[in-house]
């Protein structure tokens, strides 16, 4: 299952070239295909024979694949064999040990090796095989060689394989692997900065069974995260309880309350460049409770809660002058006001402001409405958008958007 906080609209009218191997996996390479195809990608494919054995040319044809490549002699391109040179990036998916083989070792007996040898520009390839063919000595070799020749390795990961056999070798996943290949097809404008970014709720234990928190589920932090690594900026993401699938490319610190978010952000933020606390933190703690659990003994519950530290407040006011930070609003009403306040009471160099309470626009929802102000006086208004395309655009107002 890919995630909707995967797929950018950015992605349109670029090239890619898929190649199928004969394993098992190969029928997943349809579901990847179906997922290029969404975002109007224009996918070719080339299936081995062994391939062929397990999924058809015809199914490939029918979910959008063009050209679709078997041999050399059933192309209707006498340079099929040169077809792929147009392609952004060429991913193999599965990729056997006999396909490393040939591409570590530059053969050229079949149209897929064929064409991967002509090919110049950013090759991907996630294994599949068997546990002993993958840990054997000879293919690891030829791994290694191919990493070091810039070919981008996904997995393989652990896991039981079709013949039963358990072990590392298994495909990874297609998250992972349609994640890594937008990541290939991305313009790399972030490449060299780094970022943090806080996600999701925090949670407030008022003891070990209840607690106090918010229906953040983290989905616009998450965009924001997956935006800035595919356009290839170092992120560290410091998440509070969220069920979030990150890309292996990401750094992960995960938390559950407001001051544990804020001591993981307090100690990464220094060697930052740029700041988005995206996070809901709970403003106030319960006190700390004295036994396992309230008991429920008919008498009203009174506690009172502590201010939590404003972990956005206190890093934005302490850092240097090369970084910047991006704040988040949700509010009721008075967007305008409440955003221009926090603004300057905050020290940001863009705040991003929403108005939640509809269910298309806010908690747990897929799109969004916002307002963005920054420090330089500049503002606008978003309609109804795609939290994956808010997103890419505050990457894309970050970038431009400086005096």
């Amino acid at each position: 299952m890919i995630p909707d906080y995967y797929f950018f609209d950015t992605f349109h009218g670029k090239r890619l070239h898929l190649g199928v191997t004969g394993s098992v996996a190969a029928y997943k390479a349809l579901d990847l295909l179906r997922a290029f195809c969404r975002l109007e990608i224009q996918v070719g494919i080339t299936l081995t024979h062994a391939a062929t054995q397990f999924i058809a040319p015809l199914s490939c044809t029918s979910l959008g694949a063009d050209p679709v490549h078997t041999t050399f002699f059933t192309s209707s391109s006498h340079f099929a064999h040169l077809e792929p040179a147009s392609a952004n990036a060429f991913l193999v998916a599965p990729a056997t040990a006999n396909i490393l083989a040939k591409m570590a070792h530059g053969i050229a007996d079949e149209i897929l090796s064929c064409q991967l040898l002509g090919y110049a520009g950013p090759v991907l390839a996630a294994p599949a095989m068997n546990p002993r063919m993958w840990s054997a000595s000879v293919t690891q070799e030829n791994w290694q060689t191919l990493l070091r020749r810039g070919v981008w390795g996904i997995g393989p990961d652990c896991g039981q394989v079709a013949c039963g056999d358990t072990g590392q070798g298994k495909m990874s996943g297609l998250d992972q692997i349609f994640i890594a290949t937008l990541r290939a097809l991305a313009p790399q404008d972030l490449a060299g900065l780094k970022i943090m970014l806080t996600v999701g709720p925090t949670q407030e234990y008022f003891d070990c069974a209840r607690f106090w928190s918010n229906p953040s589920t983290g989905t616009m932090g998450a965009a924001l995260a997956v935006a800035a690594a595919l356009r290839g900026a170092e992120v560290t993401v410091v998440h509070g309880p969220v069920n979030i699938t990150w890309p292996s490319f990401i750094t992960t610190v995960p938390v559950v309350s407001a001051r544990e978010m804020f001591a993981a952000a307090q100690d990464i933020f220094p060697t930052q460049d740029i700041g988005c606390f995206t996070a809901a933190v709970a403003d106030f703690s319960p006190p700390v409770c004295s036994q396992g659990k309230f008991k429920k003994d008919g008498s009203p519950l009174t506690l009172t809660f502590e201010p939590n530290p404003d972990i956005l407040a206190t890093l934005s006011s302490a850092k240097k002058d090369y970084q910047r930070t991006i704040g988040f609003a949700a509010e009721v009403e008075d967007l305008h006001a409440h955003a221009q306040r926090k603004l300057k009471q905050k020290n940001l160099d863009l705040i991003v402001a929403n108005a939640i309470g509809s269910p298309d626009s806010g908690f747990a929802s897929m799109t969004n409405r916002v307002l963005l102000l920054d420090r330089f006086g500049r503002e606008e208004q978003w309609p109804l958008l795609k939290k994956t395309e808010i997103a890419w655009r505050i990457w894309d107002w970050m970038g431009m958007n400086t005096p």
